[in-house]
């Protein structure tokens, strides 16, 4: 059968691009004959509907009358003490003289029968009724640049408030806990108090069981954190969305009005600052449902007074945990998906971690920080802080090649090591550390790509490379050798001094 699809093709490929039946039919893979007749086709009415057929005498036409009696009946019956199909099947080969039927004729029957008494249990949808001060999250998805790099498929955590239909976004790289956290405190303190219960989907970063009766197993540090902002957290039935309908709407809407071009800035914090004040400005207007004609801000202020005020004490939203480095001095997150370093000094150690959503502190035992990498997310594989590698092994310059530093060095680095002394080997290592604490890594590998180019293998030539590409010295003119230098005067000399001190008028003779 040729879909309208294949229909609308043959007609484009006829009447806008000039083709012939034959090329049609070859393209399309068809007979010329079916090309001919969708070409010269006018109408493309649907098919009436066909007339019901009428009823036919059924053998179970004796029967009904006594099926349908026990089915009435049944309406004052207990749900679980109804008849089934197989029951009423079963009855009427007991009870019933001469029943001869099938059982697939009786279920059939039985079934509609049922429909047209309402005894058929049917899944529907309950209007909700939201009281002042309820919320509900939820994630979405959606591409935004930082800094030019493109975070594609990032996430945002939405609060909103069924009562008012009011709503807030933020901005987040991934959907952890810490994003969470971080996203529902910062929304807190802009709305200046805590919803009194909030609905959640039944997410592994927060449910750990579903268990009997529809309670929840939930992480502790969720525990706490709903301990801590005292509100009462509340999860949707298994592949129930419609229950928490009011932010999966609230998800596509502030997408379609909020991110949309997809959003270029430098800082997620700046700009999520600027979606707080856009979602205040989106909501001066009539809530959809309101008899009154109120705006959702009016509204929102009711949410407010039924708002749980915030506690004193900021909750630290932080995951503190530690992991185990490997013989570089590196160690993984997200089952090994993400790799981080530290420093050659804590090579086969253990780490303590402060993580926050955006960054990985690594800390000491004594919780001094030793390093601080962006948090990666995604298909991102690796985080290289080199500052603590290249101070390292600046200290002691002549094991770098036995070190497994080396091996870790871009290829361009290795070379240009290779060309310098012995002796100002751990000079250099000490100048790169400290263009990379300057200005990064990259800026330091492009001043050595210059000194690969010009052979310069001494630290004050690698410093004075860096200082004209990144220092912004302004170039000088050239001096201007024109009429502004006076002439030449030429003075005869030949090997006496008096005559000398005379065209001088002074010195020696002629000064007695």
């Amino acid at each position: 059968m040729t879909t309208m699809d294949q229909i609308h093709r043959i007609r484009e490929l006829y009447y806008e691009q000039g083709k012939n039946l034959i090329e049609i039919a070859i393209i399309m893979n068809c007979d010329w004959r079916t090309v001919r007749k969708y070409v010269d086709m006018e109408n493309f009415n649907s098919d009436p509907p066909a007339p019901q057929e009428t009823e036919h005498i059924s053998k179970l036409d004796p029967f009904k009358p006594t099926i349908d009696s026990w089915l009435t009946a049944d309406k004052k019956a207990p749900r679980k003490q109804r008849h089934t199909a197989k029951r009423v099947f079963n009855r009427l080969k007991d009870e019933v003289k001469d029943f001869d039927c099938s059982y697939r004729l009786v279920a059939t029957y039985v079934s509609g029968k049922k429909k047209e008494l309402n005894l058929k249990y049917r899944e529907g949808y309950i209007p909700l009724v939201h009281s002042p001060g309820e919320a509900q999250a939820d994630f979405g998805y959606a591409d935004f640049y930082e800094n030019g790099k493109l975070h594609h498929e990032a996430k945002y955590l939405v609060l909103s408030f069924p009562y008012s239909n009011g709503g807030y976004l933020q901005l987040n790289y991934g959907e952890n806990m810490e994003c969470l956290l971080e996203g529902l405190v910062a929304t807190f303190e802009y709305i200046g108090g805590v919803p009194t219960e909030i609905w959640f989907d039944n997410t592994r970063t927060i449910v750990t069981e579903i268990i009997k009766g529809g309670n929840r197993n939930v992480t502790e540090r969720f525990q706490r954190f709903c301990e801590h902002y005292r509100f009462k957290a509340l999860f949707m039935n298994p592949e129930s969305g419609w229950e928490k309908g009011n932010v999966e709407n609230k998800v596509g809407y502030l997408r379609r009005n909020e991110l949309v071009p997809v959003p270029e800035f430098t800082s997620i914090t700046e700009k999520n600052k600027e979606l707080f004040s856009a979602c205040d400005e989106d909501m001066e207007r009539e809530h959809y449902e309101d008899n009154n004609g109120r705006f959702i801000s009016e509204l929102l202020e009711d949410d407010k007074k039924a708002f749980l005020p915030l506690p004193p004490t900021a909750f630290d939203t932080a995951l503190y945990t530690t992991a185990r480095t490997d013989k570089y001095g590196k160690f993984t997150l997200d089952h090994g998906k993400h790799r981080y370093s530290v420093s050659p000094a804590f090579c086969e150690d253990t780490v303590r971690l402060r993580m926050t959503s955006s960054e990985v502190i690594v800390m000491d035992s004594s919780l001094h920080e030793v390093v601080t990498h962006r948090r990666l997310y995604g298909d991102e594989c690796e985080s290289m802080d080199w500052i603590p590698y290249l101070k390292y092994i600046a200290r002691k310059p002549r094991s770098l090649k036995n070190s497994g530093i080396y091996s870790m060095m871009p290829e361009n680095m290795q070379i240009y090591m290779d060309s310098c002394e012995s002796s100002e080997r751990g000079k250099v290592l000490k100048v790169l550390a400290e263009l990379t604490e300057r200005s990064g890594f990259h800026s330091a590998l492009h001043t050595v790509d210059e000194a690969i180019c010009f052979h310069a293998a001494d630290p004050d030539s690698l410093q004075n490379l860096y200082r004209r590409t990144y220092a912004e010295v302004p170039l000088l003119p050239p001096l201007d050798n024109g009429s502004g230098i006076p002439s030449q005067k030429v003075i005869p000399f030949r090997n006496d001094l008096a005559g000398l001190d005379a065209v001088l008028k002074r010195g020696g003779a002629l000064n007695g």
